[in-house]
């Protein structure tokens, strides 16, 4: 495992950062009028982002032909660097066909603010189906990272980005995080060793017992929440927020945990997100990342484990981060405590485990998910956001 002067080695060895200076803004304001312009979604937003803040270092754009194929095909950018997810901005014929390679181009945000610039180098044709069934396992429409895909133009615009400016998060101002600052904190804290939890569902007893586990074994907890686009029935992030806040102030010790957000968006691509999800991470400053039962998976696309065992495709200290596996955790009524089937002794009907599926369809039933699955005042917080919901 590289290190760097701020703990462990971005990916690709520098911690890249794409916001422009003040003269290099006002520069790209003074031409704002002249430039063609695309409009970006809110995925290619929050990307646009997490390359200008270092997230996805080494990338420093949106990626040219030969990174893309590569990383569909390989896992790998062109120059052999492991990358699991394609990070591209696809637009209609419509859009692209006035565009000019060595030409800079104007990126407006979903309400059409001037937020970035793109020196366009490269624009090309992809094949959907190709990309959907080697990212996502599937070219099923129903999956909602191929259903993006599919919805999204046939042409990709490639080439380094600007963000004119950081702004500051609409809901979450004080968790806005980002890695140069994550890594310092660690720096001051005098964390070695960091474990980093990818979720996007509100916290239960299972996510509590996994993240204390791997705390047993590191300096600190980097819990951070994915607050970009998600399916329209996942919990809201505001009400995931509050559970994370609520759950940290009663069972966790204030100094071992730093909760941030994660401004990326789903792809819900299972095996090949939790790569993509761990290297995230790993540019925070992680030297550990939490995978678990199906991570970042969806509906019956990805086995239960192949979240876990696409990180054995990698040589030792390929990634520069290490995959700490956990098994499915439940509660268990022989033993009256969290365990795994690694540590309990009990059949399985005394196992107490609840699916989020299952838990949104107590909460929207007004029942209150059991004390086995999650602690009383979470609970209570989801209950109560479930019937604003209701009510609204």
């Amino acid at each position: 495992m590289s290190h760097h002067s701020d703990g462990i080695a971005p990916h690709g060895g520098q911690l890249i950062n794409r916001i422009v200076t003040p003269e290099q803004k006002q520069t790209f304001l003074d031409k704002a009028e002249l430039l063609p312009r695309v409009q970006l979604d809110e995925r290619a937003t929050s990307d646009l982002e997490l390359i200008a803040i270092g997230g996805f270092s080494p990338l420093t754009g949106f990626m040219e032909q030969a990174d893309y194929i590569n990383v569909v095909e390989n896992m790998r950018l062109a120059n052999g660097l492991p990358w699991s997810i394609p990070v591209t901005l696809s637009v209609t014929e419509a859009v692209a066909e006035p565009l000019r390679e060595g030409s800079l181009v104007r990126l407006d945000n979903p309400q059409g603010q001037f937020i970035g610039v793109l020196e366009l180098t490269q624009k090309y044709q992809y094949d959907k189906a190709h990309e959907a069934i080697n990212v996502y396992r599937t070219d099923d429409e129903k999956h909602p990272g191929v259903k993006v895909v599919y919805n999204q133009g046939p042409v990709n615009l490639a080439g380094p980005v600007w963000l004119l400016q950081r702004q500051s998060h609409p809901l979450f101002p004080q968790y806005q995080i980002d890695p140069a600052a994550s890594r310092a904190m660690f720096k001051e804290k005098g964390w070695k060793t960091i474990v980093g939890f990818q979720t996007r569902n509100p916290i239960h007893r299972a996510h509590e017992y996994i993240q204390k586990c791997a705390m047993e074994t590191v300096d600190g907890l980097f819990l951070h929440p994915l607050v970009g686009a998600t399916k329209e029935d996942d919990i809201a992030a505001d009400v995931r927020m509050r559970c994370y806040e609520i759950i940290l102030e009663h069972y966790y010790p204030q100094d071992r945990v730093i909760l941030a957000i994660n401004p990326a968006a789903m792809r819900y691509a299972g095996p090949r997100e939790a790569i993509f999800h761990a290297l995230l991470r790993k540019n925070y400053g992680c030297t550990h990342f939490i995978v678990g039962r199906d991570h970042a998976g969806v509906g019956d696309y990805y086995g239960t484990y192949d979240a876990q065992h696409i990180f054995d495709e990698f040589e030792p200290g390929e990634l520069g981060i290490t995959p700490m596996k956990f098994e499915h955790a439940f509660y268990c009524t022989r033993t009256q405590g969290m365990a795994t089937t690694k540590t309990s002794p009990s059949s399985p009907a005394e196992r107490i485990h609840l699916s989020g599926t299952k838990v949104r369809e107590m909460l929207r039933r007004g029942e209150l998910p059991p004390p086995e699955f999650s602690r009383p005042e979470v609970a209570a917080e989801l209950a109560r956001a479930m019937r604003v919901l209701v009510e609204a």
